[in-house]
């Protein structure tokens, strides 16, 4: 489960809609993968080594590039992050602010596991 989920209150958990992105072993391990719902693009990441999932918009807001599920993943700070494989441009996977101190940010979304599947949480805008 994601460390977005488990701060927040069962009730927001009830409120969110929760789609069924892919089974587990669909994903890389320490790696990213692009789903799609309702025409919205979601990087999905699996921290595998330390058992945390995170998922994020695929659009880089840099250069408007769908690009960040091919990200480079990792950790700053105990913070986890993606950088874009084009711009080197860093998000924080927790919040979506930029970690290069420019006024760039991502939306993120929770994510939990349930019976080896991966689902994404999306509120009712989406």
């Amino acid at each position: 489960m994601s460390a977005l989920v488990e701060k927040l209150s069962s009730k927001q958990q009830d409120s969110l809609i929760w789609f069924k992105a892919a089974a587990i072993s669909d994903f890389p391990d320490d790696g990213g993968a692009c789903i799609k719902y309702k025409g919205y693009q979601v990087a999905v990441f699996n921290f595998d080594n330390k058992q945390r999932w995170y998922a994020c918009q695929n659009l880089c807001p840099h250069k408007k590039e769908m690009a960040l599920a091919r990200g480079l993943t990792g950790s700053c700070k105990d913070e986890p992050k993606v950088t874009c494989p084009f711009h080197k441009k860093s998000f924080s996977l927790h919040s979506g602010e930029s970690l290069n101190e420019e006024a760039y940010c991502i939306k993120t979304f929770p994510v939990k596991v349930e019976e080896g599947h991966v689902y994404v949480g999306f509120d009712s805008s989406y």
